[in-house]
This record gives structure tokens, C-alpha cells and sequence, in this order.
């Protein structure tokens, strides 16, 4: 066990949460979705699970520690319904609360159709299949920055020594 650290997240994610970098992607899938045959393509290249949490929870453990990007207005994606994709399902309403509560403040997700979204996974650094049950229930974040504590941004890289 950790301090700080959400105790759902197990060994593996961790690795492959500190490993990615900014603008890389992250899949948190449901159970229907082929995550074993997608995460194959991913940087990882392995199946990461947290198979007894649902979507939201998930989400919730991962914010606590996963910076999303604020450069991009694709910071977090959502599967749209086939034939509908103004509709927004249940989970995913709960992972948009869970995304506005590490945000402090509302920021929506994007919609992507079904087989984009599959496309866009495969090319994700890493992918994480969850217990949730509900359809629907993939998304993908993208990572952004921790900035400094002193909230300065330098202008320009110091030279080496």
C-alpha cells in the first residue's frame, strides 16, 4: 500500500499511468469492448484491468492521479450510440461527473462513432478494461501537464552544463 494513492489503483495501470506522456491516450473500456484484441496495437501492449470497478469508478481512481490535457478539445471522448449519438447513457453521465469533480468544473467530453473510437483506441498508449457492465461505457482520456508548483512556465530550456 501507498500513501496518496488510490488503492484501486493496482501495479500495472500505475506503470503505464507515470509512463505515458503529454497528449498520449488512455482507454477505460466496459466489458463488451474488445480491449484484449485492441490493447495488442497499444504502446503497452497488454490488457490492463480493473475488472471489478465500474466505468465511473474507474474514471475516479485514474483522475486522482491523471492529469487531463487542457490544450485539446478532445481531452476526453465518449463512444457515441449507433443511430444515436446525441443520446447520452448512464455511464456516461457518471464519468462526466467524475470528469467535472478532477476538473473543477465542467468540461464535456467529445463524441467519437463506434468504429472510430475503436480506430483511436488502437493507436492509445494503453487500455483498461473495467467491470462495467452497461453499454456504452468506453472512453478515452488524454493526458496533459502537471505545472510547476510555482505556476511559472519557463520561456526557454536551460542549456546543459
Amino acid at each position: 500500500m501507498l500513501k496518496n494513492i488510490d488503492y484501486r489503483l493496482n501495479a500495472d495501470v500505475l506503470y503505464a499511468l507515470r509512463a505515458m506522456g503529454h497528449g498520449d491516450t488512455l482507454v477505460i473500456s466496459d466489458t463488451n469492448f474488445p480491449a484484449d484484441q485492441v490493447s495488442r496495437s497499444t504502446i503497452i501492449g497488454d490488457l490492463l484491468r480493473m475488472e471489478n470497478l465500474t466505468a465511473a469508478q474507474a474514471a475516479n481512481a485514474v483522475l486522482s492521479v491523471f492529469p487531463l490535457d487542457t490544450f485539446v478539445n478532445d481531452f476526453a471522448m465518449r463512444m457515441e450510440i449507433v443511430d444515436d449519438p446525441e443520446t447520452i447513457p448512464q455511464v456516461q453521465t457518471e464519468v462526466q461527473h467524475e470528469i467535472n469533480q478532477a476538473e473543477g468544473g465542467e468540461r464535456l467530453m467529445v463524441g467519437v462513432e463506434r468504429f472510430r473510437f475503436s480506430d483511436l483506441a488502437r493507436q492509445s498508449y494503453a487500455t483498461i478494461q473495467t467491470g462495467e457492465t452497461r453499454f456504452y461505457g468506453c472512453f478515452i482520456f488524454r493526458k496533459g501537464v502537471i505545472p510547476p508548483k510555482d505556476g511559472s512556465i519557463p520561456s526557454q530550456v536551460p542549456e546543459a552544463p
